[in-house]
């Protein structure tokens, strides 16, 4: 932290708490274990009844919107609190990419032009846009080297870009691709003719995969040279610090979910959560899970105040908040012992979401080497 740098603010404050309770009802309702196990099995990109009723009834896919567009124009604070209930019920909704990482990206165009103020109200109205790169892709790789997509002088894309995440829902495609002046950010209709969406089958089945290819697809300008580059990168930063809220949420289910079932599970004409221990373990992960709440909330409090040093938090959240949430996800399924091993228990939504979460957005070795750049600290 600079000198002059403001202290963070770690704390929930008043909207983000009725938005919390709001977001949380909602989930309960529409988003159990049950739901979301029937509903990987229905063959459906997302739950878009769902998506429809927390992007537009509560609003939350406009939060990081200006009002101009016809968002709310909070902070990344509150869209970190959406998040971390997302997380908490392995939602099927394309929250992070869209109202996140693809809002982000437009933001750091000119919204001023009619193309990008009309996608972002498009976006704050729940229409689902998706930044086509590959899901593992750190804040600072895009265009470091040559992007696997190339446009034309005329605007047509050409190119193939793998492991796009929630590409099978998404209505508009944000594509960074190789100008003809130089890096350059496109928007694409999702259905228009050129676009080839193939499904993967990806290790968490809540947030599908796909493969993208581009066959001469018009496109639409939206930023070029360092414009472009900025403007990619602020929305992985951003996405990149948001999913370690989470990966928060998902920790936390875990925990509260391990703690019930050893106070109901008995052996020995005792609760096996009274074992001594299983109660170490159980404290230990509860430290480690506040640990990652003071990282997670660090982060989106210094996207929030747009603090230089937010490289530096959401390496951190990155780097500590992954491993916390597997931690916790491979505790809850042994804590549950033969029982946490079958389909019908949904533990195992939460373990794939939590690996799967690991490797997103880079590993948590990326961001610790992205740390000691930014901290000036060489490696040995």
């Amino acid at each position: 932290m600079t000198a002059d740098t403001p202290a963070s603010d770690l704390l929930y404050g008043e909207t983000e708490d009725d938005l919390r309770a709001a977001v949380r009802a909602l989930l309960a309702a529409r988003s159990g274990p049950a739901t979301v196990l029937a509903d990987l099995e229905s063959g459906r990109a997302c739950d878009a009844g769902l998506w429809d009723a927390l992007a537009n009834g509560i609003g939350a896919a406009g939060l990081l919107v200006p009002e101009e567009f016809g968002g709310a124009g909070t902070s990344a604070r509150e869209a970190a609190v959406v998040l971390e209930e997302t997380g908490r019920s392995v939602a099927r909704v394309p929250y992070l990419t869209s109202a996140v990482i693809a809002v982000t990206a437009l933001l750091g165009c000119d919204t001023g032009r009619e193309p990008v103020a009309a996608l972002l109200t498009r976006l704050a109205a729940g229409t689902v846009g998706v930044l086509a790169v590959p899901w593992p892709t750190a804040p600072d790789q895009p265009f470091r080297t040559a992007p696997p997509v190339r446009a034309d002088a005329d605007g047509a894309l050409h190119g193939t870009v793998t492991s796009v995440a929630d590409a099978p829902s998404a209505e508009v495609l944000l594509v960074p691709a190789d100008g003809p002046q130089g890096p350059a950010l496109y928007a694409v209709d999702a259905p228009a003719t050129g676009v080839i969406t193939t499904p993967l089958t990806p290790l968490d089945l809540t947030r599908p995969l796909a493969t993208l290819t581009l066959d001469g697809v018009a496109g639409t300008p939206l930023a070029t040279g360092e414009r472009a580059v900025a403007a990619v990168r602020a929305a992985l930063t951003a996405g990149a610090g948001l999913l370690a809220s989470e990966q928060l949420g998902l920790a936390e289910w875990c925990l509260t979910t391990a703690v019930r079932h050893t106070t109901t599970r008995t052996q020995f004409g005792r609760p096996v959560g009274s074992f001594q221990a299983l109660k170490h373990r159980m404290a230990a992960l509860w430290l480690d899970i506040a640990s990652a709440r003071a990282a997670a909330r660090h982060a989106a409090d210094a996207l929030a105040t747009g603090s230089p040093d937010a490289p530096v938090a959401v390496a951190v959240a990155q780097a500590y908040c992954a491993p916390v949430a597997v931690r916790a996800a491979e505790e809850c399924l042994q804590l549950h012992g033969g029982t946490g091993m079958t389909w019908e228990h949904p533990v195992h939504l939460f373990l794939k979401r939590a690996k799967s979460d690991e490797s997103a957005l880079g590993a948590p070795g990326r961001h610790r080497a992205a740390l000691a750049e930014l901290v000036e600290l060489p490696a040995p």
